[in-house]
């Protein structure tokens, strides 16, 4: 029940079961000084579920949300239409089995919908096989890295100023922990970078984002070659798998290892979650993947059939020989990315794709013919980095403040750099219209 109330004979009697003489004995391990000391002014002790309810409702009627206001905030999280479809699919008993697909004979609808989800990464990515989902793609990042160093038997990453700044810092938990050396670069909000001199006989791997973190769109295929002769590997991150339609595959450039964030399609915001990554790479570095691999085969009359091919989850085997301990794979939200993207089919995808890309576009030539309005991207797929001649931050506040989610100041994942303290990420999906940009662009002109 969402709503529990307790009688105080309720808690005499669930104390009692525990051992505690009161309510406060279960806290005493907490330091006293991480405890709030008083109570929170102007906070009731209890109330009715109906008050509650209101008084829950009043808060959530303080946000601006996507749907109810100019929109135009990504940096690794889009706003795409959903079809309804997707919903109802994702629901049909056929598919919303067990979560883990032990026993392939009561799981084929699970173990068909991920085999044809592995199907779809591959494509998107040019590359030759892709595993059952990750958790997201910033996991799955590091989880490309740790990949990396136990194919190439070295100890240090190369990542790229380009990449989103959460991605980054999950590398460095991950090094940390793990014991390998991330040499970060300094943000790239130019677009300017070039790694190849920094690839050397000790360097496991490069990461790179396209299109980065600031939008700019590059081709990596002499990175590949500079990565691959000097023994390293390359891997393309990509969070925005929507740019996929237009832009060239990263396994066609020579990637050993790509990730996306799925999110964008046929998963909503959700405030942050859940999301899905997509984990691509070369047939012969397959037994080093982390997750699991869906497979297909006959059965015992020939019928076409699906099991779990390859699982090197901890879960599945000794906690010191997996590929994985993240033991999480978004099927639910793997699903959602695949009957999304086989109701669009190749011709919709590309089209979707053309469709921000031409949003994105316009927003650009709007925003960027504002005065002391500079646009730093040459290249860019639905999101773009421009320079304001005041600080970012503040300027979004006062956007929001008259309703409009003018976009993202790159601050507030950098911070205290001030060489992209005046820096604004823009992004415009589809769900851009003539009716948000206007007026994001006359409030701009009145806030600057």
């Amino acid at each position: 029940m969402r709503y529990l109330p307790l009688t105080d004979a309720d808690r005499r009697e669930m104390l009692s079961v525990i051992g505690a003489k009161s309510v406060d004995d279960l806290f005493k391990d907490v330091p006293a000084s991480a405890r709030l000391g008083a109570k929170v002014a102007g906070l009731p002790d209890h109330q009715g579920e109906l008050e509650v309810e209101r008084a829950f409702q009043a808060f959530a009627a303080k946000n601006v949300s996507p749907g109810t206001a100019p929109f135009f905030i990504g940096a690794g999280a889009y706003r795409h239409h959903v079809p309804s479809t997707v919903d109802y699919m994702i629901q049909r008993g056929e598919f919303l089995t067990s979560y883990t697909p032990y026993q392939p004979e009561i799981t084929q609808g699970t173990l068909q919908y991920l085999f044809e989800f592995q199907t779809q990464v591959t494509l998107l990515t040019g590359m030759e096989v892709a595993n059952a989902s990750m958790y997201d793609g910033s996991t799955g990042t590091a989880e490309a890295v740790l990949m990396a160093n136990r194919i190439t038997r070295r100890h240090k990453a190369l990542i790229s100023g380009g990449l989103h700044p959460q991605y980054r810092s999950i590398i460095e938990t991950t090094a940390k922990w793990e014991g390998f050396k991330a040499v970060l670069s300094k943000a790239d909000a130019e677009g300017l970078e070039d790694l190849i001199a920094s690839v050397d006989k000790d360097t496991s791997c490069v990461v790179v984002q396209n299109p980065s973190f600031f939008g700019h769109v590059r081709d990596f295929t002499k990175l590949a070659e500079a990565c691959h002769a000097a023994g390293a590997l390359l891997i393309v991150v990509v969070t925005e798998v929507v740019s996929l339609g237009l832009l060239k595959p990263p396994g066609d450039m020579g990637a050993d290892i790509v990730v996306c964030e799925g999110q964008s399609i046929g998963n909503g915001l959700g405030f942050g979650g859940p999301y899905v990554g997509l984990f691509a790479t070369r047939d012969k570095y397959m037994r080093q993947m982390p997750g699991r691999l869906v497979g297909e085969t006959v059965d015992a009359d020939g019928k076409r059939g699906f099991v779990l091919t390859l699982s090197t989850r901890e879960q599945h085997i000794r906690r010191e020989k997996a590929t994985s301990n993240i033991c999480t794979n978004a099927g639910l939200c793997a699903l959602a990315f695949t009957v999304h993207l086989t109701l669009l089919g190749e011709a919709g995808f590309t089209r979707l794709s053309e469709l921000n890309h031409a949003k994105a576009s316009q927003l650009a030539d709007k925003v960027s013919a504002i005065a002391g309005v500079k646009l730093l991207n040459d290249s860019f797929f639905n999101e773009f980095t421009v320079k304001l001649p005041k600080p970012a931050a503040p300027v979004v506040e006062a956007l929001a403040a008259k309703g409009i989610l003018g976009g993202l100041p790159v601050s507030r994942l950098i911070p205290n750099d001030p060489s992209v303290e005046n820096l604004l990420l823009l992004a415009a999906t589809e769900t851009a219209t003539d009716m948000g940009m206007d007026p994001l662009v006359a409030a701009l002109k009145e806030v600057l």
